[in-house]
């Protein structure tokens, strides 16, 4: 193998394996059925299903609720369900297990591990003959293996159905630091696990983010990567002065995909500790913020492109990429996209990791914090064009009316701002846009593999950061964020930037072109300034979830997450023309949606499965269908 990682410049390493024969689809799924995060492991969210259509949309109706029987909620209602064989599986804010009736939401059963509660936006299903099996990660960096048709735990799977998830590292792991958020991706007989480090301490020393294969039928840890290389690994010399022996994090905290015809692993891998100082972790930092490619079997490293050198933004990889077959120039291409917070898409060929069109390495703006040595590059894609907005200049700020955009300027002159990558400053409030719930949210995008179309949800939301230096205990880091907001108000309670504040675009992957963009949702219009002007769709700053299928663009939102005046928003789920980005129909939902939406066959009907709720209100699991 020829591996080469120069100093300045990453495009990507890459090691070559024999290969099986090229298929048409990636991971074929059973009619009807969703059995993985994404309906499929190349994470398309696309399901073939052509009963609910542009004709009969309008009609659809709400078919049965179930309603989590959680008492403490602990947080958003973010699971997106697994469908197989006519059993809806889902995991609930307080980590409680549930098999439902595809038909009628009837419950079958229910596992409650008693470990806590969080965020948790889904489990993973696993078959051989009749050994059927969900498995579940959950609050506490536990990993459970249980009977998909009785929802006990298999005592031969760890130790009595259990993997304790802090064991088998490199470091002792602090439980309360470690959690799993996101459901392991079934790669084979092995599944893949990440986990999600808490990312808000003052210390350079952090649990790692390695990812590690188990045996689905023992739980034996088989493999391990190494996501911060250590001496003798490729990349260990991106890590000045033996950083590698002590920064954390880096972790897959999000979903990863799956290639069963390569046996590949692509894992989405996010910043190193801490998200906005690095002085203390010098050099470009691989494996940080890039997109690995692993072989699944073995866990052995088959390429890599690190997509932000040095991170100081928190631009960790937020979703699964999504694997799909395109045509470039003539030429038939095993492609893999990855969407990111910053607003753009990087294509390449998922095999060797060779990038569809040029990716530039762009001169960006030095650091002027002391013992900073922010990266003089980043790589930025010469096609498809960013989704959203990036930086920050005054021909972005909003100008509704003339006293309004004066308001806004004079609030505009309060921060540090600049294009993106502008790195975080010391004495004034640093402006990040986008900031860092995207651009692209864990949300993620969905695909049309027919048409190789590329759909992408995404918010236009600048944030704020303030650096200076820590004063909690045990802070060893001589500088950090001391304040962030994740809103950026303008002014009278209104955006600081131009609308729109929320949208979706359609990207051609055989070509790199955008095809169309359209706002998603519309707030503020009833804002007192906003009233009695007659504006466009505004969009609203709120994460979209969308699934494609044969004939439709299914999308919902999610509701306000801050004070929003004058907003205007509304749970719905809408059906968009997949072509044009026509808006087709929408139809009112009980509740905003807080994750990303299934559909499925069942009983002869096609249903669509929305999670709302949680945290403040009672999380529940919605179907519709036709009446």
């Amino acid at each position: 193998m020829n591996l080469t990682l120069p100093r300045l410049s990453l495009p990507f390493i890459a090691l070559v394996i024999a290969l099986p024969s090229a298929r048409a689809q990636v991971d074929p799924v059973a009619p009807g059925e969703w059995p993985s995060y994404g309906h499929d492991r190349g994470s398309t969210k696309y399901s073939p299903l052509n009963q609910i259509d542009a004709k009969n949309f309008g009609r659809l109706r709400v078919a049965w609720r179930w309603r989590v029987t959680d008492t403490t909620r602990p947080g958003p209602n973010e699971c997106t369900p697994l469908m197989v064989g006519g059993t809806l599986y889902v995991i609930t804010p307080e980590d409680r297990v549930a098999a439902l009736d595809a038909r009628t939401g009837k419950q079958k059963w229910e596992f409650n591990p008693k470990v806590g509660g969080g965020i948790h936006r889904g489990v993973a299903y696993w078959a051989a003959g009749v050994d059927r099996r969900i498995l579940v990660p959950t609050f506490g960096s536990w990993l459970y293996a249980l009977n998909a048709d009785t929802g006990k735990p298999i005592p031969s799977f760890g130790k009595n159905g259990r993997v304790d998830l802090t064991l088998g590292l490199r470091k002792l792991v602090d439980r309360a630091v470690v959690n799993q958020t996101s459901p392991p991706v079934i790669c084979g007989n092995v599944v893949v696990v990440g986990g999600a480090v808490d990312d808000f301490h003052n210390t350079k020393e952090m649990p790692p983010g390695d990812v590690r294969g188990f045996d689905v039928r023992t739980g034996k840890q088989l493999w391990t990567f190494h996501t911060v290389p250590q001496p003798g690994e490729a990349g260990n010399d991106t890590w000045r002065d033996e950083s590698w022996r002590y920064t954390g994090n880096t972790n897959v905290w999000t979903m990863m995909s799956y290639d069963p015809a390569l046996d590949y692993v692509y894992l989405p891998v996010s910043t190193p500790s801490n998200d906005w100082y690095g002085g203390h972790r010098k050099g470009a930092g691989l494996f940080g913020e890039s997109l690995v490619c692993l072989k699944a079997s073995t866990g052995k490293l088959v390429w890599a492109f690190q997509f932000v050198h040095h991170g100081l933004w928190d631009y960790d990889l937020p979703c699964a990429p999504n694997l799909l077959d395109v045509t470039v120039g003539g030429r038939k291409v095993k492609a893999v996209a990855q969407v990111t917070k910053q607003a753009m898409t990087y294509v390449f060929d998922r095999v060797t990791g060779k990038p569809i069109w040029p990716i530039v390495e762009t001169p960006v703006l030095p650091s002027k914090v002391p013992g900073e040595e922010a990266w003089p590059t980043q790589p930025i894609p010469s096609k498809p064009k960013p989704f959203d907005r990036q930086g920050v200049t005054e021909d972005d700020v909003i100008d509704f009316t003339p006293e309004l955009r004066k308001e806004a300027m004079d609030i505009l002159a309060g921060y540090w701002y600049g294009p993106l990558y502008n790195p975080p400053n010391l004495g004034k409030k640093t402006l990040e846009m986008p900031g860092w719930l995207g651009g692209a949210s864990w949300a993620g995008a969905s695909v049309d593999p027919a048409s190789g179309v590329l759909y992408v949800p995404s918010i236009t939301n600048p944030m704020w950061l303030e650096l200076a230096k820590p004063t909690t205990p045990g802070a060893d880091v001589d500088f950090t964020n001391v304040a962030n907001s994740m809103t950026v108000d303008g002014p009278r309670g209104l955006p600081l930037l131009k609308p729109p504040y929320g949208r979706i675009t359609a990207i051609d992957l055989n070509t790199g072109e955008h095809l169309w963009q359209v706002p998603l949702g519309d707030g503020y219009r009833n804002h007192p300034a906003l009233r009695n002007l007659k504006l466009p769709l505004l969009g609203l700053n709120r994460r979209g979830y969308i699934v494609v299928t044969k004939t439709l663009l299914l999308v919902t939102q999610e509701g306000s997450w801050f004070n929003e005046p004058g907003g205007t928003s509304v749970p719905l789920l809408r059906a968009f023309d997949k072509r044009s980005g026509k808006l087709i129909g929408q139809v009112g939902l009980p509740s905003h949606s807080t994750g990303s939406p299934i559909t499925y066959m069942a009983g002869g009907k096609q249903f669509i499965v929305v999670p709302i709720g949680g945290a403040s209100r009672p999380a529940e699991f919605v179907a519709l269908s036709l009446p």
